[in-house]
């Protein structure tokens, strides 16, 4: 038996990263093998700014921007879905992909499988008629309360969209105040410009 010196010795030793790359690697996939993750996440590199993923068994959950603050991010889905939580890029390995083409200009339509069990009521009518919005097309707040029967919902039809879970999957960014300004955007502004650009330019 070690004493209690040794072992604090032990447990206070570095580790470098390729061991615990090795080690969080094992336990992705026990877990994988138990059936033990409810909500799967990475996060990846892009244009504008480090994403998070994350997917439920359903698929693609949640898209959020560096400036949400990705820890709290993590935080309200164990509260909202599941607390069984775990960084398991290989089950974001479509969405990665399909999201590295949209940057690139190879993909104008997304084909992973959403779970948009985050929204609900109104929100999630809009968030639903999003896509609809071709690309490199914009719509206006009052177009999309009109699109979803519901003319007066301007307003709602904006915080639908400050809302939406799944930005740039479902394309909040093509939304545009009714005098063609841009209006709010839970990326921010540059990161709305950025998208509106990439997709004019194609």
């Amino acid at each position: 038996m070690r004493n209690d010196d040794d072992m604090a010795v032990l447990l206070s030793a570095p580790v470098d990263a390729g061991t615990l790359s090795r080690l969080h690697r094992r336990l992705e996939q026990a877990a994988e093998q138990a059936d033990l993750i409810d909500v799967a996440y990475t996060t990846i590199d892009s244009p504008v700014g480090k994403l998070l993923l994350a997917a439920t068994p359903k698929g693609l959950v949640r898209v959020a921007y560096a400036g949400e603050d990705h820890d709290r991010v993590l935080e309200t889905l164990g509260h909202k879905l599941s607390p069984r939580i775990l960084r398991a890029p290989k089950r974001l390995e479509e969405a990665t992909r399909e999201i590295d083409e949209y940057f690139a200009r190879r993909r104008r339509v997304f084909d992973v499988p959403l779970d948009l069990s985050l929204s609900h009521g109104f929100r999630r009518l809009v968030q639903t008629h999003l896509p609809e919005i071709g690309y490199g097309q914009t719509r206006s707040y009052r177009d999309m309360a009109e699109l979803v029967g519901n003319p007066r919902a301007v307003r709602a039809v904006g915080t639908a969209c400050a809302t939406n879970p799944l930005p740039i999957v479902v394309p909040c960014h093509r939304v545009l105040r009714t005098d063609g300004t841009l209006g709010g955007y839970i990326g921010g502004l540059a990161a709305k410009t950025t998208l509106l650009d990439l997709e004019a330019a194609a």
